[in-house]
């Protein structure tokens, strides 16, 4: 029964909710584990979700201490939360016992993310001359300007990039499509790219990838990484930085020079506001700065001084 749920659930967020395949596997591991607990311990890994208890929860999670990282942690008690509600919404059971789950405390994640000189130096540091380091510069400026996630970065091909409307055609999460501007430096790196891309295409490219490697195939995620890291070296900056974090500066920069949350967030392809907060890393002046020129009570006291 409970892995029937499971299955259920897992088809709920492909179908209806459009999960990305990332999301859709870190569900069922976590899921999986949760039923193994309750099979090896409590012999109730085919149980009724209904006949369980929220002893069986926490004795879960108190079993992940030894294993997991509180982050970690924090994620499995997120997916059952998301389990539960869709089984109440289901009428599979008739009490939400997840929500009374608590969330170990997860430390302050380093910093992932550049300031605007730290980006200025990093785009304007030398790279190769040959195709590979034009194509890497290519990227990192696409990365930053357009404000891409690593995934949409390597997925991007040849006919997503519109030069004369200047704006880019992004695959987002739940293979959701949007339109991000295309700046002028950026574009000049791409063109500067597709001049040579000819030098990388085999007879293995992918005919529409943008952005190819050295056997002329679509560039993966995780050479966007060490690609990127080794770049920061050369730059002699945070090597701590991911492609991501190209993207959370992209957004803060935006943010701290006073653009709309919410025109961000469109920009970003985000579902829910919150999650374009949390991208957003702005200085307590700059709260201050706007609290200061927009707030009625700010403007009515500065008018009294």
């Amino acid at each position: 029964m409970l892995s029937h749920r499971i299955d259920q659930f897992l088809e709920y967020m492909r179908a209806e909710r459009g999960a990305s395949k990332q999301t859709l596997r870190a569900y069922s591991s976590d899921l999986a584990q949760l039923a193994d607990y309750l099979d090896e311990h409590h012999d109730l890994g085919e149980a009724d979700p209904a006949d369980l208890g929220l002893n069986h929860l926490r004795g879960f999670v108190a079993d992940r201490f030894d294993q997991n990282a509180a982050s970690s942690i924090a994620r499995k008690i997120s997916t059952i939360r998301s389990f539960w509600k869709f089984m109440l919404k289901r009428d599979f059971i008739e009490d939400d016992i997840a929500s009374l789950l608590s969330s170990p405390k997860v430390s302050k994640p380093l910093k992932n993310y550049l300031n605007v000189d730290e980006i200025f130096h990093l785009l304007d540091s030398h790279a190769p001359d040959d195709v590979l380091g034009v194509r890497n510069m290519a990227i990192w400026e696409v990365g930053y300007g357009c404000g891409l996630r690593a995934s949409e970065i390597v997925g991007l091909d040849v006919p997503d990039v519109h030069f004369d409307d200047g704006w880019v055609r992004v695959v987002g999460k739940g293979d959701k499509e949007r339109q991000v501007p295309l700046g002028r430096k950026a574009a000049r790196a791409l063109e500067t790219y597709l001049s040579r891309r000819m030098e990388l295409v085999s007879g293995e490219s992918e005919e529409q990838a943008l952005f190819l490697n050295y056997k002329g195939g679509r560039l993966s995620t995780r050479s966007l990484r060490r690609l990127l890291k080794e770049h920061l070296v050369r730059a002699g900056l945070d090597t701590s930085i991911t492609p991501h974090g190209l993207r959370h500066s992209y957004a803060t920069h935006l943010l701290d020079s006073g653009a709309d949350l919410r025109g961000i967030q469109e920009l970003l392809g985000h579902a829910n506001l919150s999650t374009t907060q949390r991208y957003t890393h702005v200085s307590v002046d700059r709260l201050m700065e706007v609290y200061d020129k927009t707030h009625p009570l700010a403007k009515k006291k500065n008018d009294d001084d």
